[in-house]
């Protein structure tokens, strides 16, 4: 008589090797109870290459989409490897921050014991717009009060962290208050700003297909909520000068 268990144990591997490796990831996250959005990190649950893995599954797909628009990639030279170059482009770059865990960010005390108001920006954004997968192109300005126990960070980090929320499906409403609340978490100063125009793309492309229109929003905490004179330097530094 055959040992059921036995053949459980040969076939189990096998189950393992037939599902793909999206159906590992999206079932681990299940399983931790991790919410998987379009604008969500997901890098927690990733096991070593799995995202060449997952690369070469999105190709395979991609091809997919290519044949279903009845394109011919077997003769048309200019399309015979679109779909590996999509694939590559949304899991390493357009959506990389959904996959990286966040950037390194060294933070040092504030030693001088700043309070006065700092800016960075603008930093360049590149997104993606999580409705039609659009570009979304801006900039972000930053301001920021520190106290005396805040942590500080370098100039280069504001960019980082900003390219880590952007770089994955987003609308921008959501995105903004995502970059807050990272960088409130690091710095933990008395006032946080971030203000944000871009370019959609699903509005220049598609739809109306208005290239003027320009998208701005602000979130503003702490300090620069309360105290309407903080508010309006920032805003009125923002729009003169380089910032």
């Amino acid at each position: 008589m055959l040992d059921r268990s036995t053949t459980d144990a040969k076939t189990q591997p096998e189950a393992a090797e037939a599902t793909s490796v999206s159906e590992r990831i999206r079932a681990r996250l299940i399983e931790s109870g991790q919410r998987f959005h379009a604008n969500d990190n997901i890098s927690a649950v990733l096991h070593e290459g799995e995202l060449d893995a997952l690369q070469r599954e999105v190709a395979q797909h991609m091809q997919g989409v290519l044949s279903a628009l009845v394109i011919d990639t077997g003769s048309d030279h200019n399309t015979a490897e679109t779909a590996k170059r999509v694939a590559k482009m949304f899991v390493d770059e357009v959506f990389g921050g959904r996959y990286r865990p966040a950037p390194e960010m060294t933070t040092f005390p504030n030693v001088s014991r700043l309070n006065e108001l700092m800016i960075v920006g603008p930093i360049t954004v590149r997104s993606a717009c999580s409705h039609h997968l659009c570009p979304i192109i801006g900039r972000v300005w930053i301001g920021v009060l520190p106290n005396p126990s805040s942590e500080l960070i370098g100039l280069s980090k504001y960019a980082r962290l900003t390219d880590w929320i952007m770089s994955r499906p987003q609308i921008q409403e959501e995105a903004v208050v995502m970059l807050a609340d990272e960088l409130e978490a690091r710095i933990r100063p008395d006032g946080l700003a971030v203000v944000m125009e871009a370019d959609h793309f699903c509005m220049h492309w598609r739809g109306v297909k208005d290239d003027q229109s320009v998208m701005t929003n602000s979130v503003m905490r702490g300090a620069f909520q309360t105290n309407s004179d903080l508010r309006r330097e920032f805003l009125s530094l923002r729009r003169t000068g380089r910032v």
